[in-house]
């Protein structure tokens, strides 16, 4: 497994990140577990922490705390707490803005919602370990012994590299219907395997993740999408049903044949696992875009002279934009997702355009997006990225000032040279506009000749 050491023995031992002391979160995280100490309570670091920890890795998400501290010492102990859960014993503590996490050991009663438990009983760190949802995330590390307590065999699961339910799988995942979406990450994103009886359930019970709020789905699937393995994730997630009931318009790619020229890879569904891929450390917007990227090819299929999928890019993008709004994602996810696909197609022309599109093309809120994008969509297919080489040299050339000057004429140099106020003033500085671009033109004084000598002709627009 990766990120592990053999020790003198041969005995596998883990190997801890040399920079995590020096990291202010977990400093003020281990002031509040002394605090708790030193007045006679247990607390540990819990959960995905530890998991990180032994593996050594960064963790650059919360660090939680478990206490047998009640809710009510954890309030008088701290001088800033917040209760955000103290029916089920979790409060935060915030130390230097940052908010900490700390509930107490507790075990969960019968759950409601597939969510929430109806009732909590405080209990001791074993109980506890054994209410959470995988093995690997039921380590606890007492940072002042430096020690791991492990109640679960958690640590035989990380060596091998398994992503196993704590207890009955089928009990856990009726706890929170969530930990489905949950299982798949950890394993895409670890490439660990998932222990048999822990898969069954996640196939006997994929229907049910439809009783979780689209916003906790969609948030588990853009950690999916930007993390390290996203095609493994889709993949995972196609095999154990969830796919076709989170996104059926994903699933529906299997078996959409493309032209074999342009993608030996195969049909649709494959090549978006190959786009998804070639991603690198993708930002949210590139992540989704490039999931959805061909999303409307299924209804733009046609097979005359050869398989044709004429304006996919415009009809992929409307539906990406209908799925993220149905998922509850951001408004601007939504139009940065929607510019990206739609754009997409447009790379093939960067080549032959006119300076003053290139330009405009090249100043591009999501530009970044978008060549990342189309540099996986083409490795992921024919393989040709000399227009991605092409668009990063022209880029480089040229700078802002460039890319967007500062227009040559306003509306009021308009007035100034005879022209009424209207419509037709948007028309004659885009023209303008687009000569500067082209540098046909390439100061204030040729800009206003140019009008003057063409007024008669701009007027009759």
């Amino acid at each position: 497994m990766k990120n592990t050491l053999k020790g003198k023995s041969g005995h596998t031992r883990f190997r801890k990140n040399s920079h995590r002391n020096d990291n202010m979160k977990e400093k003020l995280a281990l002031s509040i577990v002394k605090r708790l100490t030193d007045n006679g309570f247990q607390a540990y670091f819990a959960g995905g922490y530890v998991r990180d920890m032994l593996l050594g890795l960064e963790h650059d998400e919360d660090i939680d705390i478990a206490t047998d501290a009640k809710p009510s010492t954890v309030a008088n102990l701290f001088p800033n707490t917040v209760g955000v859960g103290e029916h089920f014993g979790v409060m935060l503590v915030i130390k230097r803005n940052i908010p900490f996490e700390v509930a107490t050991f507790r075990t969960d009663g019968e759950s409601e919602d597939g969510r929430h438990p109806k009732s909590v009983t405080f209990a001791d760190a074993g109980a506890d370990a054994l209410r959470r949802d995988f093995t690997i995330n039921g380590l606890f590390y007492d940072p002042m012994k430096k020690k791991v307590l492990d109640f679960v065999n958690g640590k035989k699961d990380l060596k091998a590299g398994v992503i196993r339910s704590i207890g009955d799988a089928q009990l856990r995942f009726r706890e929170d219907y969530l930990r489905l979406l949950r299982g798949i990450r950890f394993a895409a994103h670890f490439s660990f395997t998932i222990e048999l009886d822990t898969w069954k359930a996640i196939t006997d019970n994929a229907e049910k993740i439809n009783r979780v709020s689209r916003e906790r789905v969609f948030q588990e699937l853009s950690k999916m999408l930007i993390g390290p393995h996203p095609d493994t994730a889709v993949s995972l997630l196609d095999k154990s049903g969830l796919l076709a009931v989170i996104l059926p318009e994903v699933s529906d790619l299997k078996g959409i044949e493309q032209p074999v020229d342009f993608h030996p890879e195969g049909d649709v569904f494959t090549h978006t696992l190959k786009t998804l891929s070639f991603l690198q450390n993708p930002t949210p917007v590139l992540a989704w875009s490039a999931l959805l990227h061909d999303i409307g090819k299924p209804a733009t299929f046609s097979h005359t002279d050869r398989i044709r999928f004429n304006n996919h890019g415009r009809v992929s993008a409307r539906m990406a934009k209908n799925i993220l709004r149905r998922m509850k994602s951001s408004r601007a996810l939504m139009n940065d997702v929607y510019a990206c696909i739609d754009n997409h197609m447009n790379f093939i022309n960067v080549t032959e355009m006119r300076l003053s599109t290139l330009k405009k093309f090249l100043s591009r809120k999501t530009l970044g997006d978008e060549l990342e994008l189309h540099r996986a969509d083409c490795l992921a297919s024919h393989g040709n990225t000399d227009n991605y080489t092409f668009l990063v040299s022209k880029k480089k050339e040229m700078d802002e000032a460039a890319l967007k000057p500062k227009p040559y004429l306003t509306g009021k140099d308009l007035i100034t040279l005879g022209f009424t106020p209207g419509p037709i003033f948007g028309v004659i500085l885009d023209k303008v506009y687009d000569l500067q671009l082209d540098e046909k033109i390439t100061t204030p004084e040729e800009a206003r000749t140019w009008v003057k000598k063409h007024k008669k002709e701009l007027l009759s627009h």
